[in-house]
C-alpha cells in the first residue's frame, strides 16, 4: 500500500507550496461513468458530468467524454478519447456567456488487488483546445489518478455486491503552454472520499466529498464538492 500511495502523496504535497491568497467555494457535481466491453479486446468508456457554480447557484459546467478502449489483458487497458466541455458564466447585470473546450486524450489504466482492497491507477495526457472570450488557447496536461475501493463485507476474489468505501486522488500538471493556463506546472488536485453500494456486477451508486485545490494565476481556489456518482458496466 505504501508503494502505491507514495507517488500520489508526493504530488499532493505540492499543495503546501501554494502561498497565494485562497478563495473558498462550495458546489455539487453529478457524475455518470459507463464501461461497455464489446469483446475481450475492445470496449467503450463514456462519462457525463454536470457541475454547479459556487454555492450551487446554477449549472456552470457540463462534460461529455467518450473513449475507445483496448484491453491488453484483465489488468491493463489503454484508450483514446474526446471531451466536449461547456462553461456557463453568469454575472449580474450582463447576459450569460457560454464557452467551450474540446480535448483529445490518451490514457492507460492498471487495475489490481491488495489484500481486500481493489485498486486502480490511471495516467491520462490531454490536448486541450480552450475557447476564451478574446482568444483560443491550445495546451497539454498530464493527469495521474488512483482509486481504492474497500468492500465492507467479506468478498470473493471479485466484488459483486454490497457496501463499500472509496478513496481517490488525482493530480493535474501542465506541461505545454502553462503560461496560458496559470503560469505553473501544478494545475490542480482532487482528493475524494465516498461511501457507496454495489447492487450487482453492473451497477454502483455512491456519494462523497471532494476537495478540489486549483492553482490560478493570481490566487488559489479551494472548492468543497458534494458528488453523487453512478457507475455502470456491461
Amino acid at each position: 500500500m505504501r508503494r502505491i500511495l507514495l507517488p500520489a502523496l508526493i504530488l499532493f504535497g505540492t499543495l503546501g507550496k501554494l502561498s497565494a491568497q485562497t478563495q473558498h467555494q462550495n458546489s455539487g457535481w453529478l457524475f455518470f461513468l459507463n464501461n461497455t466491453k464489446f469483446n475481450q479486446k475492445w470496449g467503450l468508456q463514456f462519462d457525463l458530468q454536470v457541475r454547479s457554480a459556487d454555492d450551487w447557484a446554477y449549472v456552470r459546467n457540463t462534460l461529455v467524454r467518450p473513449a475507445v478502449q483496448y484491453f491488453i489483458n484483465d489488468k491493463h487497458n489503454v484508450a483514446l478519447g474526446y471531451l466536449w466541455q461547456t462553461t456557463q458564466n453568469q454575472v449580474e447585470g450582463t447576459s450569460n456567456t457560454f464557452l467551450h473546450e474540446h480535448r483529445i486524450f490518451e490514457q492507460y489504466i492498471f487495475n489490481h488487488k491488495l489484500s481486500s482492497v481493489f485498486a486502480s491507477h490511471r495516467i491520462r495526457v490531454e490536448q486541450r483546445f480552450i475557447e476564451r472570450a478574446n482568444e483560443d488557447v491550445f495546451a497539454q496536461r498530464f493527469r495521474y489518478f488512483f482509486r481504492l475501493i474497500q468492500p465492507l463485507q467479506k468478498t470473493e476474489p471479485t466484488f459483486s455486491k454490497g457496501p463499500f468505501v472509496a478513496l481517490q486522488n488525482e493530480v493535474f500538471l501542465n506541461f505545454q503552454n502553462k503560461e496560458k493556463i496559470n503560469n505553473s506546472i501544478f494545475d490542480q488536485n482532487r482528493l475524494y472520499l465516498a461511501a457507496g453500494y454495489r447492487f450487482s456486477k453492473k451497477v454502483d451508486l455512491e456519494a462523497g466529498y471532494m476537495n478540489q485545490a486549483v492553482k490560478n494565476t493570481l490566487n488559489h481556489t479551494n472548492n468543497s464538492i458534494v458528488q453523487l456518482a453512478v457507475y455502470t458496466r456491461f
